[in-house]
């Protein structure tokens, strides 16, 4: 009984002298708690105001919160095409920039014919470097530009190792998606400043939120859109500028029609179209999105992970999407 007695009372002055620590985990563990469920509740409006409640209230008029004429470049396919098509939908203007004249052309009279709206184009080859743009300026001097859509962009060939790049692969990267960004911004951007009102949409990439080798270059380039994004708005938000970075996963687009597995349509890849439907209704709500609702949930998901783990499975995905080039260019 006496050892019994001994260690009841060993028990007891444990516990009292445990208390503290236990009632200052409980304290952390429920502020943790409250936290999440604050974050979680934050998170869920987030996702209800940016891509639920767009489509359920009325359309907002572009031209009379932003300006008569939107600039697209890269808009004769795939996502600049079909965002430049939803601009015109909300009655816009379209000025159409990329290299190839036939195309812009065709492009031009159909969104003209359909949508009842004037458009005009410009013949540019983004990766000709800094020769092109005093040409663009004088082309779009008189023109009220409400927003700029900085879509143009190249991919790789195919997945692969940055020392296995052209210089002139390296230096395409260079001019066409990041340059090209930059002195178009620079160009328009005097123009909304001084009437107070604009938006500037940079086409970045889910690829930028982790290291992703074998898209190095790619990446790094989507990186830089990003953050000049982001810095952008905050520089000039006091003046009446909306500045968005749209950061999409992959799309049903010629960029990855090097590979048969990414370039089908499926549940998480949409079309260009069903993409930038979505994409114009986040114009002006978010300076940061996917903007589209699919994609969020792979971002998500995408930032949870480790980034040794997002790059080991980048690596593995990568190489596999290598080899199936390879194999389709040798036959």
């Amino acid at each position: 009984m006496a050892a019994v007695d001994q260690f009841s009372l060993l028990y007891r002055e444990i516990s009292r002298s445990c208390s503290f620590y236990i009632e200052a985990l409980a304290i952390v563990g429920a502020w943790y708690t409250v936290r999440k469920c604050v974050s979680l509740a934050f998170d869920t409006y987030s996702a209800l105001r940016l891509h639920v409640i767009p489509k359920l209230s009325g359309e907002i008029d572009l031209v009379k919160k932003y300006g008569k004429w939107a600039v697209v470049t890269g808009s004769t396919d795939g996502i600049g095409k079909a965002y430049a098509e939803e601009l015109a939908k909300h009655g816009v203007n379209i000025i159409l920039v990329s290299r190839n004249k036939e195309k812009l052309e065709a492009v031009s009279r159909s969104i003209s014919e359909t949508y009842q709206v004037e458009t005009d184009f410009i013949v540019a080859d983004f990766s000709k470097g800094r020769e092109l743009y005093p040409a663009i300026k004088e082309a779009l001097k008189d023109k009220e530009i409400g927003i700029l859509v900085n879509n143009v962009g190249i991919f790789y060939a195919y997945t692969d190792y940055f020392t296995n790049l052209s210089d002139e692969t390296l230096w395409d990267l260079i001019h066409v998606n990041i340059a090209s960004a930059t002195m178009m911004t620079h160009i328009v951007l005097p123009g909304m400043v001084k009437k107070k009102k604009g938006a500037i949409v940079n086409l970045s990439s889910a690829v930028c939120c982790q290291p992703t080798p074998m898209l190095t270059v790619y990446g790094a380039s989507k990186s830089y859109l990003d953050y000049f994004s982001r810095a952008l708005h905050y520089e000039y938000a006091s003046k009446g500028i909306f500045v968005q970075s749209l950061m999409p996963f992959v799309s049903t687009t010629k960029m990855v029609a090097f590979s048969s597995t990414v370039s089908k349509r499926s549940i998480f890849f949409p079309t260009a179209e069903e993409y930038a439907s979505h994409a114009v209704s986040t114009l002006g709500l978010s300076i940061r999105t996917t903007g589209y609702w699919k994609h969020a949930i792979q971002l998500t998901l995408g930032e949870c992970l480790p980034e040794w783990m997002w790059a080991w499975f980048a690596l593995y995905l990568g190489k596999i999407l290598r080899k199936q080039a390879l194999a389709a260019k040798a036959k």
